[in-house]
């Protein structure tokens, strides 16, 4: 008899210097080293870039993956930005109508100014399509360098109060407020694993 095997669902507080991948040929740290050994097959659900921070998800459900990672789900995520230089708010208007950049337009949905000076500025994003180093690559195109990058939440699922380099299981309403946001593929309703937070 063939067995369902048991679909987990993890959201994960990735710190700096982990690199959002289940495996990596040169020895370097992956996310999969937060998590206890026998999750080792467990896959990030999109990526964050090695030196950023913040929320990420790990499950085995490859339709859950499809769901948040698939452009045309448009599934919202936030960021926040700590950036060298003063940005002005005609640089997050141009972020919000789009800019090219290396040949691809990148946008955001949502973006404001929480602090800025001189040296320094702390921004919010919110973006739906997630291209490979899309936050850092719209500061670049306004010559503007990004020194800390934190994502605080997917969907309707924040980091909260999570610390950094530990992990907790999503919840059952939380796995199923995120397969809401579009029309889930039939295979993807799936109870979320009994594990408890590390």
């Amino acid at each position: 008899p063939v067995k369902t095997r048991r679909k987990i669902y993890v959201a994960l507080n990735k710190p700096g210097g982990f690199l959002s991948t289940r495996s990596d040929e040169l020895d370097r740290r992956i996310v999969t080293d937060l998590l206890p050994k026998e999750w080792a097959h467990l896959h990030p659900v999109g990526r964050l870039d090695r030196d950023s921070e913040g929320l990420i998800f790990l499950t085995n459900d490859g339709d859950f993956t499809l769901r948040l990672t698939h452009p045309r789900f448009g599934v919202r995520k936030h960021y926040r930005a700590i950036v060298e230089g003063r940005v002005e708010p005609v640089m997050l208007r141009r972020f919000m109508e789009g800019v090219e950049h290396e040949g691809e337009t990148l946008k955001a949905e949502r973006a404001r100014i929480v602090d800025a000076n001189n040296s320094h500025s702390i921004v919010e994003l919110e973006l739906a399509e997630g291209k490979n180093r899309e936050v850092r690559r719209l500061f670049e195109s306004q010559n503007l360098m990004v020194e800390r990058l934190q994502r605080t939440q997917i969907g309707p699922i924040r980091l909260g109060e999570l610390p950094e380099g530990k992990w907790r299981a999503l919840t059952d309403i939380e796995v199923k407020s995120l397969l809401k946001m579009s029309p889930a593929p039939a295979s993807s309703s799936a109870p979320t694993a009994p594990v408890t937070s590390r």
